[in-house]
């Protein structure tokens, strides 16, 4: 795939470039993004999920509602929950008294979102960089709509942008027009120079950003995961709710038999020929042993993995992941 734009290699917020002759496929606008915000119709990210939703039945204790918080103390009355009395209070007043809780209004948020060179690669339909950035969108309008404040976390190959969850659409916008400077910023030319243990360094960010009862969202090819990439994982999922989307090419999975291909990273270049039995068990092997190792942090972790395709539309995904059913959805939204 390749695109005619003109990008500014400087990465900000206040990147400018050209949005004329973008394959969409390879590059995502800012604008492009921005008009996602109309598709978002009952797509939904939180603990209470339709039927048919992924996050919904054995994963739904991953994903927690927004927390409790103590709001004030008051005689017992009939009808109050046991599990409310403060004995404390009822012990010293001898009088039992009983602890009232309002839930939190808000439920912060924070998207990880990869763009290394890892991720400027797709055969079928969209680059995974593409497929990572239209999820991310989705998912902080779907946020931002619900009433939750959301930040996000924009990693390629050398920088980590960091926003923390504020209120208001203009912080919102400002993730979005860094996730599409990020993302155009990607080229063939560019060196793979940090290597994988970027990922770690993005994970290790969100550490202390991220406070108990947060929602954190994962997108990424998880490339280069590492033994320290899932005690990162474990730390991040013992406070917080976590979401992990990997994104995949079809060939991740479906490695063509009998065919010759060319991959490159821009300066070096390799033939792989799939008639070779060792050559095609290999790629099968390294795109399988990631995935199980995610499988595994499901299960060790209890957190939902939705897992995202290059090679379909990412609403429509995003959609039948959540059990978004079809009369929900207007016409109009995409």
């Amino acid at each position: 795939m390749g695109a005619g734009a003109t990008r500014n290699t400087n990465w900000s917020d206040k990147a400018v470039y050209k949005e004329t002759d973008v394959d969409p496929r390879v590059y995502c606008t800012r604008d492009h993004l921005q008009a996602l915000s109309r598709c978002i119709h009952g797509l939904n990210i939180t603990s209470k999920q339709p039927v048919l939703s992924i996050l919904a039945g054995r994963h739904a204790s991953a994903i927690r509602g927004r927390g409790l918080l103590f709001d004030d103390l008051r005689r017992y009355q009939p009808g109050d929950a046991p599990n409310t009395i403060d004995w404390k209070v009822t012990a010293r007043t001898g009088q039992p008294h009983t602890r009232v809780y309002k839930e939190e209004k808000e439920r912060p948020t924070i998207i990880l979102v990869d763009q290394r060179m890892s991720m400027f690669f797709g055969t079928q339909l969209n680059m995974k960089s593409v497929s990572a950035a239209e999820t991310a969108a989705l998912i902080a309008y779907t946020v931002y709509k619900a009433g939750d404040r959301v930040g996000g976390l924009v990693f390629n190959d050398t920088q980590i942008k960091l926003l923390k969850p504020r209120g208001g659409r203009s912080s919102l916008e400002r993730f979005i027009s860094i996730l599409a400077a990020a993302n155009n910023r990607l080229q063939a030319e560019l060196p793979d120079a940090a290597g994988p243990q970027i990922l770690d360094h993005s994970l290790s960010k969100l550490l202390p950003a991220a406070r108990r009862g947060y929602l954190l969202v994962i997108i990424s090819d998880f490339d280069g995961i590492t033994e320290r990439t899932k005690q990162l994982v474990g730390a991040l999922a013992v406070r917080n709710s976590l979401i992990l989307i990997p994104v995949r090419d079809p060939s991740a999975h479906e490695v063509p038999k009998n065919s010759c291909f060319v991959i490159s990273n821009g300066f070096m270049q390799v033939e792989l020929d799939t008639a070779r039995g060792p050559i095609l068990r290999s790629l099968q092997s390294y795109s399988e042993g990631r995935i199980s190792q995610l499988v595994g942090w499901q299960r060790q972790y209890g957190v939902p993995i939705l897992p995202i395709s290059a090679g379909r539309g990412t609403l429509e995904q995003l959609r039948q992941l959540l059990g978004v059913r079809r009369r929900a959805v207007r016409s109009g939204d995409g």
